[in-house]
């Protein structure tokens, strides 16, 4: 088990290894060669990729060069991407074979490979992550780590401020005011309803038992969408860490991640990361020396779209067919096991760490009035760049289509988007200009819902696209109705 000195010592000499990742003026001979190893890059090889690099790299006796897996950049569209600090030089549809050219032309000879490099839609190339149109409106919060850190190395979650917000919760604040903290940020649930996270803590805190329970909905469902799995694949410590914050704040001593088994990649990295914050004293008894007692386990579900509902969830963690209980009561007062259980989705805990260290202000600060923060959407369909976004809550949907993705393919116009996963709803091109935020969604028919942003060129077919979502839900729902 590591001290808070110690955990300190560690965060502070991996930091000065890795100040090239953000540092583009970093003086270092070194390199980092950044491989994206998310789900979408590792169906294009990227694995191959890594191991190519490595090897060469070996082969030629180049010490000063690190190969790098890392989470999702986002930019899907352009994968699998490469990405070589401190330049910032992005490499787009890298394939194995690509690989002794980068060593030998940009490593060796500090020249880029301009046939390989990222452009934008108007045909200009863009050498540098930041020269990206797909970038400039984004605001990185939850997905802050992913694809600069390696999700498999707790060393490097810790030099990017990892453990830092536990520490600050159990050494500085009380249970009162770290859910003051999160209620006075206006964060809330990123799941699809949107209710105050700090409420909802708030709620099962109150609550009196001998036993409660944090869990974490991984469970997504919706076509189209991958915002939680991209971000357990990229950053899984900073869902423990916030979950062992949200523990303290309750009063648990035990939390409960609940992920798809479709999730292979997520899932593993979840195994290592839980492993090894146990190893540091990051989980289990007396976290960080303070006598504070938290632990987390997986649980896999085989995929049923119904048990993305909290309480279908709850069912399948107890062993039970997943699904939706009759509410009230509700799980901040009667839920996993029939004891308190406060229950987020993974986007909602991913701002948490984040909220703790930069104050409830700072976060408030982002956004609208009643919508704060950022909102992932993993945006697909007929647009240029497919890939996953992060935009302060309030931007519009033209920019996010546009500025962000790029427009529609081959010139085709923009006919609707889809929002809200079967639930939600079709946005026409009449309504290009709405903000995105809970209120402004709901008031022109559609919703937030968990972050699919699914776009249809003219010619697509509504009617089609109304019979695959009845479809669905119809097959999901397992025939099973409901009456009071």
């Amino acid at each position: 088990m590591k001290t808070i000195q110690q955990i300190q010592e560690i965060r502070n000499q991996t930091r000065n290894e890795l100040d090239l990742r953000i540092n583009t003026k970093a003086n270092t001979q070194e390199k980092h060669i950044l491989v994206c190893r998310g789900t979408g890059c590792t169906s294009s090889k990227s694995p191959k990729i890594i191991e190519t690099f490595r090897k060469i790299l070996e082969e030629k006796g180049i010490s000063n060069v690190r190969v790098i897996q890392t989470g999702c950049f986002g930019l899907c569209a352009k994968g699998p991407i490469v990405i070589i600090r401190p330049e910032e030089t992005f490499y787009a549809h890298v394939k194995p074979e690509d690989c002794e050219e980068i060593i030998e032309k940009h490593i060796l000879n500090g020249q880029t490979v301009e046939r390989l490099l990222c452009k934008n839609i108007d045909g200009k190339l863009a050498d540098k992550l930041n020269d990206l149109d797909f970038y400039k409106k984004q605001k990185r919060i939850a997905l802050k780590n992913c694809g600069v850190i390696d999700p498999e190395n707790i060393d490097e979650y810790l030099a990017f401020d990892g453990y830092k917000a536990i520490e600050k919760v159990l050494t500085q604040m009380s249970a009162d005011e770290v859910i003051q903290t999160i209620l006075n940020s206006g964060l809330r649930g990123r799941g699809g309803a949107g209710f105050p996270t700090g409420k909802k803590w708030g709620f099962t805190q109150k609550e009196q038992a001998n036993q409660k329970y944090v869990v974490c909905n991984a469970d997504e469902g919706d076509p189209g969408a991958f915002m939680d799995r991209s971000i357990l694949e990229g950053d899984p410590h900073c869902i423990l860490e916030a979950m062992t914050i949200a523990g303290f704040a309750i009063g648990a001593n035990q939390g409960y991640i609940y992920v798809r088994a479709e999730y292979p990649i997520a899932v593993q990295r979840l195994k290592v990361a839980i492993q090894q914050a146990r190893d540091y004293g990051l989980l289990g008894d007396n976290i960080l020396g303070t006598g504070f007692q938290f632990d987390i386990d997986i649980r896999l579900g085989a995929g049923a779209f119904v048990c993305g509902e909290e309480t279908a969830l709850l069912e399948s963690i107890e062993g039970k067919r997943g699904q939706p209980r009759v509410k009230p009561p509700y799980p901040a007062s009667c839920g996993l096991f029939g004891k308190p259980t406060v229950i987020n989705n993974v986007e909602t805990l991913a701002n948490i760490t984040k909220i703790i260290l930069n104050g409830a202000e700072w976060y408030a600060g982002i956004g609208t009035e009643n919508s704060k923060g950022t909102k992932v959407f993993a945006l697909g369909g007929n647009v240029n760049n497919v890939g996953l976004v992060e935009v302060p809550m309030g931007t519009t949907l033209r920019e996010i289509v546009y500025d962000i993705g790029g427009g529609i393919p081959n010139g085709r116009a923009f006919k609707a988007a889809q929002t809200g996963g079967p639930s939600g709803g079709c946005i026409p091109a009449e309504h290009l200009d709405t903000p995105i935020d809970y209120e402004s969604l709901t008031a022109i028919g559609s919703m937030m819902g968990s972050g699919g942003l699914i776009v249809m060129d003219d010619t697509k077919c509504m009617v089609n696209l109304a019979k695959f979502y009845l479809e669905f839900t119809v097959a999901e729902s397992c025939r099973k109705m409901y009456t009071m």
